[in-house]
């Protein structure tokens, strides 16, 4: 829209949105936030706002929106949920000491990403900013959280980067996808309006868009970066201006960690344009190797319904859910980073499970924990708001308050015995002294905002003391005027008073005219008296009336000079959150151990899984334990495919779900539910459990099914722990058996894993004559009468059955259909045997022959004799009696074979 000749406050409008091109300006005037032109446009059409306009001085109004200041936060957590990046510009001066204009200066930029304000983060999970860069099947991730200061570095495969990226969950990710000038690189939308995209919003290559999609699921607001920010070099630059260091060596960064260096680089820049007071609070960035940590992809998060369920996307009926009994924000978030990144390092799991074993191994001490952890606030957030400056007097008390919890804390964790704690227990500083600060500085109920109420305690500045005793103490203060007058003139019935016309005045009847001292200035003449007032009284009126502004103006002194206090010592801060959240987190996984029965691990560096009486720790949660059925697993080397057959209903995806879940649990240092397992650390877990499809990419049910069948196929190895459940189901049946045959055959031969296949191909069961290391398993049915019972137990052998019409009899079937599906199933169910694995010289293995039918896989069985004769056969040289005879013969043939 062309602008008009603008105005001189226009015109710094302008100026302002021009360095904030891809932003929504919340501008500054008065008691509102305005836009502007195209802003006002887009604010009306997604707040609902009435678009008016206002004069410019030119020929043109100009569309205009605003919002009171007081409502600016509702706003703009509508446009930041919506995707939008807002920037809000404050007036920086006192607008009755401006000369001109107002000046104004935009003091941040709100985006998904990059957010302090508490209704725009989730208390429970980290909100990080992240930036990716690509090469040579290479990946650097860099992370920020803003609002905790939270800094890290991945250097990774870029076929693992969706399991990275799901695991950090941004809100925000930047990539490199500008030219050198700025400029939006080829296939990358400008930036800018879009009537369906955000602000700012760009796509990625379809390479990239691929790998992340999983990851961010649509919830990230992907922004092009120019591709010369993300130079390693210039990179490193950046990090050693942030932290004040010479190298990078001390952080661990390592040559191999280039990508994660620019990656880091490009988003120091970009967070310095969010934030231009700068981000102290930024914690020395940690370095986070890939073999340390298992990749979780997304069907398995999705598959074992981890921190997010099925049902609608909620945490509801998680195992987050379940595992989740921490008392402070840290604690939560820390727990969610652990649930979502099991460890692949025995050692560093061992010293979870330890520190584990000590808190469930003393009750009371636990407790005491516990009650002291119960009402501390979120310290390590509190922190990064005190760097920032945007902390309120209300959260600053806050904080103070929670370290005064701290020495219950950690009286009550030394009382554990043993080295489980030390560590952590070594890192330990309670902060006491910024406690006693902020608590001896702040009253105990401050205000959200300076000027409201009393901020400061009495007693701490002498000058606001005063200021506080002029304003309140009115009524002293001029009996004492009054007092020293009277001595001072020698006139008893003077007196001291205040209207508002004239304001604090001396009254003095005309009989004592003539004892008027000097320094009196005449104010109002009345009848038989005059009212006079004095420079020291002026002073005292001025002191008065200008006492409230004063009294706020000196607490935002006061209250800034504590707040200053703190945030020098930010690392101290954010060091003791750190602890906290351990320790919440490993008290919190001892008490549930302890609450539901929930045993140790042992963890080992070998092959075998053995569960004994394992238990779905979701499932039994839903139901009473009592009636939760336990069941033992084994996977060794000599037996480490399971293929687990079985009716519908009978709990085969329980079962699936159960192992993974118990194998998670223990590999991020957590007890688990049974009576005893011994866990051989994997280094991948795969779940693919269920069906659905991607309507988005244009990919149906079962071709969803195939591609995460690949992946597995592609990217497990023989430490890797495969959760199969009806693989081949989507198609034909002769098409699903021989893919179902052919993945068991690869897992087995070509990978070597941990396996277990849950399937309704009965065919499967030959898999344990041909394989090796396969052994069959079914999920017990009692059968009384037409009634069928599930036991829920396994079993060593293959079921026969999969009981669908009994299941489709207990979900209302008409009998008709019922009856018909019978007569079918007797029909069509043959002895359909699955082929001999080829010998090794290559020629097929005899088939067996169970029936008269041709066998399920033609091409792979010996030619049948029947067909083989009739191809001898020259009909065109036979009588009809030789046809006749040899017809005859042949059915004899079959009727008896040999």
């Amino acid at each position: 829209m062309a602008k008009p000749t603008a105005t001189p406050l226009m015109q710094q409008y302008q100026e302002i949105k021009a360095s904030h091109p891809g932003a929504i300006l919340f501008f500054r005037m008065g008691d509102f936030y305005e836009t502007f032109y195209d802003d006002a446009e887009l604010i009306s059409r997604v707040l609902g706002l009435t678009l008016t306009s206002r004069n410019n001085g030119g020929a043109a109004d100009v569309p205009l929106a605003g919002v009171p200041v007081k409502a600016g936060p509702e706003y703009v957590r509508r446009l930041v949920q919506a995707g939008y990046r807002v920037a809000i510009c404050e007036q920086v001066e006192d607008p009755k000491l401006a000369k001109g204009v107002v000046k104004r200066e935009v003091i941040e930029t709100v985006t998904p990403g990059a957010a302090f304000a508490d209704y725009l983060l989730d208390g429970q999970r980290n909100n990080f900013l992240c930036s990716v860069v690509s090469r040579n099947g290479h990946t650097g991730v860099a992370a920020v959280d803003i609002s905790t200061g939270e800094f890290r570095l991945v250097t990774l495969e870029t076929v693992d980067l969706e399991a990275a990226l799901a695991r950090l969950g941004p809100r925000e990710v930047i990539v490199a996808g500008c030219s050198a000038d700025g400029g939006d690189s080829e296939g990358a939308l400008s930036l800018g309006y879009g009537s369906a995209t955000p602000l700012g919003q760009s796509t990625l290559a379809v390479a990239t868009s691929d790998l992340m999609a999983g990851g961010l699921r649509g919830a990230a607001l992907t922004t092009a970066r120019a591709e010369w920010e993300f130079d390693p070099s210039l990179a490193r630059e950046e990090l050693q201006r942030q932290f004040g260091v010479m190298a990078l060596d001390g952080f661990g960064v390592e040559s191999g960690d280039e990508l994660a260096v620019g990656a880091a680089g490009a988003l120091l820049r970009y967070v310095r344009e969010l934030q231009p007071g700068g981000v102290p609070h930024l914690h020395r960035p940690v370095v986070e190797r890939a073999e340390g940590i298992m990749p979780l992809d997304e069907m398995t998060r999705r598959n074992l319904e981890l921190v997010e369920s099925l049902r609608g996307g909620t945490s509801e009926g998680t195992l987050l859910s379940v595992l989740d009994r921490t008392l402070t924000p840290m604690g939560a978030r820390l727990l969610r980073q652990w649930v979502l990144a099991p460890l692949t390092n025995k050692a560093a799991i061992e010293a979870r499970l330890d520190a584990v074993t000590a808190f469930a191994g003393d009750p009371i001490a636990r407790e005491a924990v516990r009650t002291g952890l119960d009402g501390v606030r979120d310290i390590e957030r509190l922190a990064a708001k005190v760097a920032a400056r945007r902390i309120t007097p209300r959260e600053l008390r806050a904080l103070g308050d929670s370290l005064a919890r701290l020495p219950e804390v950690e009286r009550a964790a030394r009382r554990i015995t043993g080295d489980a704690l030390g560590a952590m227990l070594a890192r330990w500083d309670g902060c006491a002294d910024l406690g006693e600060d902020v608590r001896g500085a702040l009253v105990d109920r401050p205000p959200l905002v300076i000027g409201d109420e009393a901020t400061v305690r009495s007693g701490v500045d002498a000058e606001l003391d005063e200021l506080r005793t002029l304003r309140d103490g009115g009524k002293d203060a001029i009996a004492q005027i009054q007092t020293h007058e009277r001595t001072r003139t020698g006139i008893n019935s003077l007196k001291v008073g205040y209207n508002r016309v004239f304001g604090y005045f001396i009254e003095v009847t005309n009989a004592h005219g003539h004892k008027i001292p000097d320094d009196y200035q005449r104010r109002q003449t009345l009848t038989g008296a005059e009212r006079y007032v004095t420079p020291a009284l002026k002073e005292y009126e001025e002191r008065v009336l200008t006492a409230a502004d004063r009294i706020e103006s000196r607490e935002r002194e006061l209250f800034e000079a504590v707040r200053s206090r703190v945030a020098q010592q930010i690392a101290r801060l954010q060091c003791i959150a750190r602890v906290l959240a351990e320790i919440d987190v490993l008290s919190s996984l001892a008490d549930i151990a302890e609450r539901e029965g929930y045993v140790r691990p042992v963890i080992v560096d070998g092959f075998d899984l053995r569960i004994v009486a394992g238990r779905h720790p979701v499932v039994e949660r839903m139901m009473p334990k009592e009636k939760f059925i336990p069941n033992d697993v084994t996977l060794t080397d000599d037996a480490r495919v399971i293929i687990l057959t079985g009716p519908n209903m009978a709990g085969k995806s329980t079962i699936l779900r159960q192992i993974g879940l118990l194998v998670l649990m223990a590999q991020m240092g957590s007890f688990v539910p049974a009576a005893g397992a011994q866990i051989g650390v994997v280094d991948r877990l795969f779940t693919r459990v269920g069906a659905s499809d991607n309507l988005v990419r244009g990919q149906s049910t079962f071709m969803v099914e195939m591609s995460e069948t690949s992946a597995i196929l592609h990217s497990a190895t023989r430490r890797s722990l495969v959760l199969l459940d009806e693989i081949g189901r989507g198609t034909s049946t002769y098409d699903g058996v021989s893919i179902a045959w052919a993945v068991s055959e690869h897992l087995h031969d070509h990978v070597g894993c941990k396996t277990v296949f849950a399937t309704h191909y009965h065919e499967l069961t030959q898999l344990e004559d041909e394989l090796s290391s396969a052994r069959n398993y079914n999920v017990r049915v009692r059968e009384v009468g037409d009634q069928v019972l599930f036991l829920h137990t396994l079993d060593r052998g293959g079921a026969d059955r999969s009981y669908g019409i009994e299941v489709g009899r207990l979900a209302g079937l008409p009998a008709p259909v019922l009856k018909r599906a019978r007569m079918l199933l007797r029909q069509l169910e043959g002895g359909h045997l699955m082929a001999k694995r080829p010998a090794k010289g290559g020629a097929p293995a005899p088939a067996q022959q169970a029936s008269d039918q041709f066998a399920l896989f033609e091409a792979s069985l010996a030619p049948h004799p029947v067909v083989e004769a009739l191809r001898a056969l020259d009909p065109n040289t036979m009588t009809p009696l030789q046809a006749l005879e040899t017809l005859a013969r042949l059915v004899t043939d079959v009727q008896q074979p040999a």
